[in-house]
């Protein structure tokens, strides 16, 4: 069992391999280099695990992350078990389970505010939002970027009517 808990394990192995296979994955479905070009996929995607290894900050972030991820994942996973428990089924047997789309957008809305808090946690970006916050300047600038965006509003809805 010490064989999962070493550094090279966590910090190296296990990083590289979700890195690549994440990479190859996306290359391999999005077909940039075209199609039947799994040696250059899969070139590309050993060069940027390779890199992520090689540079401590961006591994530390990722290894850092995964956990957490993992347990929204296993959280979600429960959700949908138990939503499934009383949920509304399809008359058609290969649709399954209806999930409704306000549902589906607040499970999506939770998803992305969870992502975003865990990187900014793991990224200690907090220190950076509260210290932008507390500078005294930031008031006026969300004032002059209101104001900015207001004139842009009335400018263009303006210029739209006059187009008609």
């Amino acid at each position: 069992m010490d064989l999962f808990t070493t550094d090279l394990f966590t910090k190296g192995i296990l990083p590289f391999l979700l890195v690549f296979v994440l990479i190859f994955a996306l290359l391999q479905k999005s077909k940039i280099f075209g199609e039947g070009k799994s040696q250059i996929d899969a070139l590309i995607s050993l060069a940027i695990a390779l890199i992520l290894i090689g540079i401590p900050q961006p591994r530390d972030i990722i290894v850092n992350m995964v956990p957490w991820l993992a347990v929204a994942l296993v959280v979600l996973f429960i959700v949908l078990v138990i939503y499934g428990f009383g949920g509304e089924y399809d008359a058609d047997p290969k649709k399954g389970l209806k999930i409704p789309k306000w549902f589906s957008k607040t499970v999506l809305v939770l998803a992305i505010l969870f992502v975003v808090i865990l990187v900014l946690s793991v990224t200690d970006g907090w220190t950076y939002i509260k210290g932008w916050i507390d500078d005294s300047s930031v008031f006026s600038n969300i004032l002059l970027l209101v104001v900015i965006a207001g004139a842009m509003w009335i400018a263009l809805r303006n210029s739209s009517e006059d187009g008609k």
